[in-house]
């Protein structure tokens, strides 16, 4: 276990993109011309889009994609007038963004950071946190929740997709319940050999305590939350929710 988990992720990453990874399929040219033309959406979990009120003014906003890379939702936020950044930790996802930003002829600044350090940006930087999921490759996910509070202005909204736990605890097809919680392969041998072995990256799972008890404990007020499920897989067929989204707002 000596190369840090999150530098494993980052190349779990790159690998998965280059095996036509769904969340690491950038956008098309149609897409962002119909988002132009205000016809859009975008997802924080796998199915259900984003309802539109959660927005700010999307206009000359300050938007920032937490490890949101992939040229899938920042190209939209650009359409729609907003000035984005976005932070990610993969190369491949991050090449993404500058290869639409390009191709669109728009500005996005791409940084490439790890979410576990301090984020490197000003207090007060932002009006929108957009955060789909991925907090389920970091151990601890309340320091991401500081720097969020910190780096978002008075007013700002946090947009985050999160797990429930419920995927990790079953093989990979959906059939046995295998792995007790929490999932951390950093504290469970098998787990982590496990993890390595089958490309999975390092993932952990959250109870409800660290994901929204998190927001809520470094003072975000929760306005809005949805569950959804995997779109795909045996879980999905029965309707079992493994994610969830929150709206949550810097008083």
């Amino acid at each position: 276990m000596g190369k840090k988990y999150t530098e494993i992720n980052s190349k779990i990453f790159d690998q998965w993109v280059e095996e036509g990874w769904e969340w690491g399929q950038p956008i098309s040219h149609q897409v962002f011309k119909k988002a132009k033309a205000n016809d859009w959406f975008v997802l924080l979990t796998p199915t259900k889009p984003v309802p539109k009120e959660w927005f700010c003014q999307m206009k000359d906003a300050e938007i920032l994609g937490l490890a949101s890379g992939g040229g899938q939702q920042m190209p939209i936020f650009a359409a729609l007038g907003a000035k984005c950044t976005v932070l990610d930790y993969s190369e491949k996802q991050l090449l993404s963004e500058k290869e639409v930003a390009e191709r669109e002829n728009y500005e996005i600044k791409i940084v490439k950071a790890d979410m576990t350090n301090p984020l490197p940006f000003k207090d007060e930087s932002f009006d929108l946190i957009f955060h789909p999921v991925s907090n389920c490759y970091v151990e601890d996910v309340l320091p991401i929740w500081k720097e969020c509070y910190r780096v978002l202005k008075k007013g700002g909204i946090l947009l985050a997709g999160l797990d429930n736990g419920m995927n990790y605890i079953f093989n990979d097809e959906e059939t046995m319940v295998t792995y007790k919680l929490p999932f951390n392969p950093l504290k469970n041998k098998k787990q982590y050999e496990d993890s390595i072995k089958n490309d999975w990256g390092i993932q952990f799972s959250h109870t409800i305590e660290e994901q929204i008890g998190g927001q809520l404990q470094v003072g975000f007020t929760l306005t809005d939350i949805y569950q959804d499920t995997n779109g795909t897989g045996r879980l999905h067929e029965f309707n079992i929710p493994s994610f969830y989204a929150t709206r949550a707002i810097k008083k």
